[in-house]
């Protein structure tokens, strides 16, 4: 489908608010780091879904996503070359668009139903794991928005079908709680399992006090026409699917 977007309506519901889950179809937006520069291709790419969200393309900012729990509360824009090392944005201006780059991550857009503030976080499984979304919330809190308040859409990520993991995966989460075990289920291959992401990703998000948390129905890994899949393409791309937020 020619320049599909997606979208979540918990966040078209919110006034003043912008979104997209952007698919496969926009094209390679995540390729291309190099010394910390970008192809021009990409950036060509990112000008196009700025144009989406009705932003200036320089005030459509990234991170270097590091699978952190770093959250970076913005304020000016920066450059590419300039981008820090982090998981998420948050932020209360209006005019930037954050966007954060997922190939199978759970990407989580974040907004207040009370006060201009959004978010957007980038949650692999240690991310996720080592509280990316807990410091999320709080850096929101800290910019005027209670956790109740909020709202959250998971994007397009890595099915649990599609999840297998080793013998030796589920025992920090098991750690962090017995009750995770609900997350994952045995795989065919002995001592494998299904690792359910995004459930995860919805149950710490609610127990984290978000009023609202919608999930995509979409399978990254086994719907390669849309999407990029980091673990379809075994390796053998770099690219990203891009969601963004932003505050009109």
């Amino acid at each position: 489908m020619p320049d599909e977007v997606l979208s979540a309506d918990i966040l078209d519901a919110r006034e003043g608010v912008r979104h997209a889950f952007f698919t496969k179809a926009w094209g390679g937006a995540g390729a291309g780091f190099a010394d910390h520069g970008m192809l021009q291709d990409a950036l060509l790419v990112r000008a196009r879904m700025a144009g989406h969200l009705r932003v200036a393309p320089e005030r459509f900012l990234f991170c270097r996503q590091i699978h952190s729990s770093n959250v970076v509360t913005v304020g000016d824009v920066w450059t590419a070359h300039d981008s820090p090392k982090a998981d998420a944005m948050v932020t209360d201006q209006s005019g930037i668009a954050l966007g954060v780059l997922t190939a199978d991550c759970v990407p989580v857009l974040l907004a207040s139903l009370e006060m201009p503030v959004i978010g957007a976080a980038h949650a692999g499984w240690r991310g996720a794991l080592c509280g990316v979304l807990e410091h999320t919330v709080e850096a929101m809190e800290k910019l005027g928005a209670s956790r109740q308040s909020l709202c959250a859409a998971l994007g397009p990520c890595i099915g649990q079908k599609s999840y297998e993991v080793g013998p030796e995966f589920p025992a920090p989460f098991l750690a962090e709680n017995p009750l995770h075990d609900k997350f994952f289920k045995p795989a065919f291959k002995s001592d494998h399992y299904l690792f359910d992401l995004s459930g995860y990703v919805a149950e710490k998000l609610r127990g984290l006090g978000v009023a609202s948390v919608a999930m995509t129905p979409a399978d990254t890994c086994a719907e390669p026409d849309r999407f990029f899949s980091y673990r379809y393409s075994t390796l053998r791309t770099e690219e990203r699917l891009v969601s963004a937020i932003a505050l009109a």
